[in-house]
């Protein structure tokens, strides 16, 4: 059991370290001067962006017109930074430059005149360092997206300009390479070692330079890319990422003769087999611990560099995904938690959480993220009542810090998740997880057995609810469970009976909802992961007094 104090000095601890962090981290970031004499790198190469251009969006950048995250900037013919942006999150993705690759489809000069134009009032504009454009993911987006359109910034340039660039392109290598070393181990840390892998070869750096980009980016991939193919965030679209910068990076180093790093062929296996286990029977991915919506054309693309046909594994380990599969129906199940603090800033508390999909269709899903990673919105996100699971008195299995210092880390709850998993003599695919999320709160351990019949037409799962050595919840303690399934929106329900719910797809395929004796209800709801942002949808939400029903038995039935 986790005590209260325990929490507390758990709290402090993070305090401690993330101020260490920090300071470590701002005085690595202090610029060094250019010496004089010093080495004159030029570009060898411009890497390949695997990500998506699209035509109409650039036509609309070379006239002016920026429309990201919900929001938008008219230049009206001004320098792209010399106008007031919209907001600090607006700021950090025009300056980030990836918006170049909607150039690339342009036919005539004056895309790359204004590609040019944007980066001269980048530069004019940003003298110092501070603001929203020099966070450090920013700089690694903008080093990249640099490296990567070189060829559409520098085609009809002059020399003049052309050493401008270069220089500044040199100069965020320094600066990132510098900020590397007190960095903490997450995602971003793997993106920056990918950021000055890519430098090193395509400004043809020294040989020591080349050899430390390499060994840094084995150092973390070895530390962030599990056994089993996951990230340590436990977000499925972290892979999807880190996929699109290290094909390139791949790709560039055997392009170039370069040796390439130790780990990086071995974990984009990895990481593909690990992708592929997170897709639904529709083509995308499932929504945990951050995931927003993946187009699937996007991930049909980069799955066609899959050159071993990763198959899908039946479970994440090291991970904590368990997936069910039988019949064109799948199962994705959250059965993990925080690897630690410092990675719990992404995490959602949706243990024992699953998806459902049947054929083209998704059912039940998570409510995924909203567009911006701020606010209410974001939180209300994270919360264990925005998953397909079980909740005690709606409070979330995991608490989450609330401090502006330490960020929305992970600090209180889960602790402990039990995983089994067996098949039945009758062939049924059984998982049973067990956590203690509520243990410390309320005393009262959770338990979710899920079982899925060989013919994928039935999904039968059970909620149990105990207090410690097994014993039955009691009357006097009051508490409430409330479980819900949250519905895709493209889903269509209507009541059968008092505990029936009829559930249909575009495509007709229909599903039955029954849970015996317990009324379950269709509410209203929203979907934070939708094509063209939040969207309304619906929920069967079951409410019982859990000394009443310590056991709730609920099934999906397809109607073949």
């Amino acid at each position: 059991m986790v005590f209260p104090g325990a929490e507390i000095a758990r709290h402090a601890f993070l305090y401690a370290g993330e101020s260490l962090q920090r300071i470590r981290a701002a005085v690595l970031s202090l610029p060094l001067p250019r010496w004089p004499g010093a080495r004159t790198e030029q570009l060898l190469v411009a890497p390949t962006d695997l990500r998506i251009a699209d035509p109409l969006e650039g036509e609309d950048i070379v006239s002016g017109r920026f429309a990201f995250a919900g929001e938008l900037l008219l230049t009206e013919g001004r320098p792209l930074f010399s106008c007031e942006m919209p907001s600090a999150n607006f700021e950090r993705i025009v300056s980030g430059f990836g918006w170049l690759r909607h150039l690339r489809t342009q036919r005539d000069n004056s895309a790359n005149e204004f590609a040019r134009a944007a980066v001269l009032s980048f530069l004019r504009r940003h003298r110092t360092r501070t603001g929203p454009s020099w966070t450090t993911e920013t700089v690694a987006t903008r080093l990249n997206a640099w490296l990567c359109h070189s060829t559409v910034i520098l085609k009809g340039a002059d020399a003049a300009f052309y050493r401008r660039f270069i220089d500044a392109v040199i100069r965020h290598e320094r600066l990132l390479r510098r900020r590397y070393r007190g960095m903490a181990r997450d995602e971003l840390k793997l993106q920056v070692a990918m950021t000055l892998a890519m430098a090193s070869i395509s400004l043809d750096l020294s040989d020591r330079r080349k050899s430390e980009a390499r060994q840094r980016l084995d150092d973390e991939l070895a530390r962030q890319i599990l056994p089993d193919g996951g990230h340590i965030s436990r977000c499925p679209d972290a892979l999807l990422r880190l996929l699109l910068g290290l094909l390139p990076l791949r790709q560039t180093y055997i392009n170039l003769e370069q040796p390439l790093p130790k780990r990086l062929l071995a974990s984009i296996d990895r990481a593909y087999a690990a992708l592929n286990f997170f897709r639904h029977s529709d083509g995308e991915l499932a929504l945990f611990n951050g995931s927003g919506r993946v187009p699937s054309t996007a991930l049909s693309a980069l799955l066609r560099y899959d050159e071993i046909g990763s198959a899908g594994f039946k479970a994440l380990p090291h991970t904590g995904f368990q997936r069910l599969e039988a019949g064109g129906t799948v199962l994705i199940v959250d059965a993990g938690k925080p690897l630690s603090a410092h990675l719990s800033k992404t995490a959602h508390a949706g243990a024992t959480a699953f998806e459902l999909s049947s054929g083209k269709n998704r059912f039940i899903i998570n409510a995924g993220v909203p567009a911006s990673p701020r606010g209410d919105a974001a939180r209300m996100a994270r919360a264990t009542a925005a998953h397909s699971t079980a909740t005690i008195d709606d409070h979330s299995s995991i608490r989450f810090s609330r401090s502006d210092f330490l960020g929305p880390v992970a600090f209180g709850g889960l602790r402990h998740i039990e995983v089994e998993r067996d098949e039945d003599e009758r062939g049924d695919d059984r998982l049973v997880m067990r956590h203690d999320g509520y243990l410390s709160r309320f005393r009262i351990s959770c338990e979710r057995s899920l079982t899925l019949s060989p013919d994928g037409r039935t999904v039968s799962g059970i909620d149990r609810f105990r207090r410690p050595h097994d014993a039955l919840p009691l009357a006097r303690e009051g508490h409430v469970a409330t479980i819900r399934f949250h519905l895709h929106p493209a889903i269509w329900t209507m009541r059968e009976d008092a505990d029936t719910i009829f559930m249909t797809a575009p495509d007709n395929q229909s599903w039955l909802f029954t849970a015996t004796g317990l009324s379950p209800e269709l509410e209203d709801d929203i979907f934070f992961a939708a094509s063209t942002g939040a969207k309304a949808s619906r929920q069967i939400v079951i409410t019982a007094d859990i000394a009443e029903h310590a056991d709730i038995a609920w099934q999906f039935k397809r109607l073949d």
